[in-house]
């Protein structure tokens, strides 16, 4: 059987931190709206709103200022000053804007994954906000495409791994979110490796296939490489 074709590779809080910062905005969201209700019902509340709007928005940043415009509309009964409407659209705003700091050794894994194996960007979330942070990363040259998608479903897959012309069982993708990363390419028949990130963001919660044949969780992105390596060479013919 031919070894891997296609790495596919995630990118928030995979190669770059991204759940502490929509964190940090909540908790400053939170804070705007106290007067209106406690913590845990704003989050409540957001959470219900932010799941209605993924159809209509998708995922990222904007999407996600939008569902906090229209929270704080909801639970102040359209009561909600506008000095704090500005307020709540300035953390969106800086939402967009910050930094990008990549994960530590994330450079270095990519770096060594680009040398054998074709790899791509694979990412749900705002198109432009997802390509200024990649341009930002300086990883951008060591993959040959960048996939920006609305969702990751087995189908969304299936016709990556079909435009770049690779068998699902040729294809491994990683990333950090069982639901996203891991369960859609197993079902396709390719391989998958899970790097777990401290804070999941509760949309992308799954249960892990840890007895999965064609799964591995590993410690750091830096663990790849091997996998890789034992998979492809008991996948290889034999020898004479």
């Amino acid at each position: 059987m031919a070894p891997l074709s296609l790495i596919g590779v995630d990118a928030d809080d995979t190669l770059w931190h991204n759940e502490p910062v929509f964190r940090m905005t909540h908790r400053r969201f939170n804070d705007l709206l106290s007067a209106y209700a406690s913590e845990e019902e704003l989050e409540r509340r957001l959470a219900a709103i932010e799941r209605r709007n993924l159809a209509l928005y998708g995922y990222g940043a904007k999407g996600f200022t939008l569902s906090m415009l229209e929270t704080a509309l909801e639970v102040s009964a359209d009561k909600c000053p506008t000095s704090t409407l500005k307020e709540v659209l300035m953390a969106g705003r800086e939402l967009m804007a910050h930094p990008m700091e990549p994960l530590p050794g994330a450079r270095e894994a990519v770096e060594a994954l680009s040398r054998n194996h074709r790899l791509i960007l694979i990412t749900k979330g705002d198109l432009f906000h997802q390509e200024l942070k990649l341009a930002a990363s300086g990883l951008g040259s060591l993959f040959s495409g960048v996939e920006i998608v609305s969702e990751k479903s087995p189908d969304t897959y299936a016709r990556v791994f079909e435009r770049y012309g690779v068998a699902p069982q040729n294809c491994l993708m990683t990333g950090n979110s069982v639901k996203s990363d891991i369960l859609p390419v197993l079902a396709l028949g390719g391989w998958a490796a899970l790097v777990p990130y401290p804070l999941v963001w509760e949309v992308e919660a799954a249960e892990t296939p840890s007895d999965h044949p064609r799964f591995r969780e590993l410690v750091t992105l830096a663990d790849l490489p091997g996998f890789i390596a034992e998979i492809e060479g008991r996948r290889a013919p034999a020898g004479p």
